[in-house]
């Protein structure tokens, strides 16, 4: 029996849930060992060893530990490529590429205004952390014109890197899920006929449905 993987923080966390989907897609055995972050456990000693920035998730394979969700989704898709879904990181060296040029967007281009609103928005609110309206407006902005380029895109082809889901599309779920189930910024994507037929699509696979199974279960 193989020794289940280890990801270290909560469900909660977009990086983290990042992460659980793709090892569900994949079909690989996990443990989710939770980490109080409110209570520092992501500074302590120990868990900088595996990841020397104090954020989450950290991930164990065995003997290697892993930092940066991303990094780990593709990893996990390389070193457990005969397993679950097996196109998830494409079969060949273009479909890699492809699938590449949209995490790099998603990282570069989605990913550090949807953040900004995920947390201004929805956990700012939880925390009794003041919002910043100005800083709301302005990545509303930007994240509005990204997603522009992904209505032309997504009108050309079925998923981000083509005719299948990917890794590509699966990393934009995280923060999306937060925007369009809690904050009052979900048009963003609804509104928009190819982006939300892609999303009202991706935020169906089962295993993002168990990723938010795991989310309301966990405090």
């Amino acid at each position: 029996m193989a020794t289940p993987v280890k990801v270290h923080g909560p469900p909660l966390s977009t990086a983290v849930s990042r992460v659980l989907a793709c090892l569900i897609e994949k079909d690989v055995q996990f443990q989710l060992i939770p980490v109080n972050m409110s209570k520092g456990e992501h500074k302590s000693p120990d868990f900088l060893k595996i990841q020397p920035f104090g954020q989450v998730p950290a991930f164990q394979d065995e003997s290697t530990s892993l930092f940066e969700s991303r990094a780990i989704c593709r990893y996990v898709c390389q070193k457990y490529a005969e397993k679950g879904n097996k196109g998830l990181y494409g079969s060949n060296p273009l479909a890699k590429a492809s699938i590449d040029q949209w995490l790099e967007a998603e990282g570069q281009s989605f990913n550090p205004p949807s953040s900004v609103l995920v947390f201004q928005l929805a956990f700012a609110p939880r925390m009794k952390i003041k919002q910043d309206q100005s800083l709301i407006n302005q990545n509303h902005d930007k994240l509005a014109k990204a997603l522009e380029v992904y209505e032309k895109r997504l009108g050309e082809s079925r998923f981000l890197a083509g005719d299948e889901f990917s890794l590509a599309d699966l990393s934009h779920l995280p923060n999306t899920h937060y925007l369009v189930n809690a904050t009052d910024r979900g048009e963003l994507f609804t509104s928009k006929k190819n982006v939300g037929r892609w999303w009202a699509e991706i935020s169906s696979r089962d295993s993002w449905k168990k990723v938010v199974d795991m989310q309301k279960h966990s405090s």
